[in-house]
């Protein structure tokens, strides 16, 4: 069965791609992973405060007391002139390319432009093969209008692409007032691919201690249908590869991730779940499940239930409102 499906270029054996997680920290979690059938891998992410701090750090100590000696002062670089970063990701990196048979994915988290975005050619030169671009933002400020947004995404886009010739992939998030504008815009800006979507970690309180408090819930199935859905609107209408990643669990999840348009289905949750030979069970009950439903390649049913190619592409939109509605009210009343 051809299972085969391209992603920012590479040439896949199959669509499924373990995603950022703590479990690609580990090389020994990355082999069992390639063992398992996976046919790339995302590295846990390098967050653009992490470079900046080891930048700060570094300064400090360099100029610390050079004061008291005036002349000393043109022997140091300014710290906007002296790049530098966790060293420990690059050898990782580095480690995971010389291991591996797939293509390494690395992953930069950052909201701004600036000099952490070096970061991103020692990313390339250390041998990644792609970069996913993580834009975890919350715009909290009232005055910052959507249009602001909007153009510190493209900013952070443009100034990375600038630095690297390896493909860029933008991992979103889907609070956007204009969602298939912003991707478009982000395509044709130089995205090679569209990552749907962040999943934003909402923060709880603690009533009692008068405290903010982290909380992490794993995701479910029912999660996918955001990403589903407009991964099915923007199939056909970017010229991004557009990857599904949030409540990818089953096999089914894996096809209609596919069918609605998606080049890969990233998933996390369900190995930190059961474990990264999970990836085996998926990738044999997707072989079974094509074979069941006569299809002869991956290829055939790509993008088959994407809004373009469905009969009632209204569904997508404020149509599907309605008919979810309808349809409850009948399960309620028979």
């Amino acid at each position: 069965m051809d299972l085969r499906t391209t992603y920012l270029g590479l040439n896949l054996k199959n669509p499924l791609v373990p995603s950022s997680s703590p479990l690609t920290r580990s090389l020994d979690n990355l082999r069992r992973m390639e063992d398992a059938g996976a046919s790339a891998v995302v590295l846990y992410s390098l967050f653009e405060e992490q470079i900046t701090l080891e930048s700060e750090m570094l300064n400090h100590y360099l100029t610390q007391g050079i004061e008291s000696f005036p002349e000393a002062l043109s022997y140091f670089p300014e710290a906007a002139e002296y790049h530098t970063g966790p060293d420990g990701y690059l050898e990782h990196l580095r480690k995971a390319k010389a291991s591996l048979g797939i293509p390494v994915i690395a992953s930069l988290n950052g909201v701004s432009t600036g000099g952490w975005i070096n970061y991103a050619r020692k990313i390339e030169e250390a041998g990644a093969d792609a970069l996913e671009l993580n834009m975890y933002y919350l715009p909290t400020d009232v005055n910052l209008d959507s249009s602001e947004v909007e153009q510190i995404y493209l900013d952070v886009l443009q100034d990375v692409k600038a630095y690297v010739n390896i493909p860029v992939a933008m991992k979103l998030s889907p609070y956007f007032s204009a969602m298939a504008n912003v991707a478009k815009r982000l395509a044709d800006t130089g995205a090679d691919g569209l990552v749907l979507f962040n999943r934003f970690y909402q923060p709880d309180l603690d009533p009692v201690n008068l405290e903010v408090v982290p909380h992490l819930v794993l995701s479910d199935s029912n999660e996918m249908r955001l990403p589903l859905r407009w991964i099915a609107i923007l199939y056909g209408r970017v010229t991004a590869d557009l990857a599904l990643t949030t409540g990818i669990h089953t096999i089914e999840d894996v096809v209609k991730g596919v069918m609605a348009g998606a080049s890969v289905t990233m998933m996390a949750s369900v190995l930190l779940q059961n474990g990264v030979g999970h990836i085996s069970k998926l990738l044999a009950e997707l072989e079974q499940w094509l074979i069941v439903n006569e299809y002869d390649s991956l290829e055939q049913m790509k993008g088959s239930l994407s809004q373009i190619n469905v009969a009632e592409p209204a569904a997508f939109e404020r149509a599907n409102y309605m008919r979810v509605l309808s349809s409850y009210s009948r399960e309620v009343f028979n």
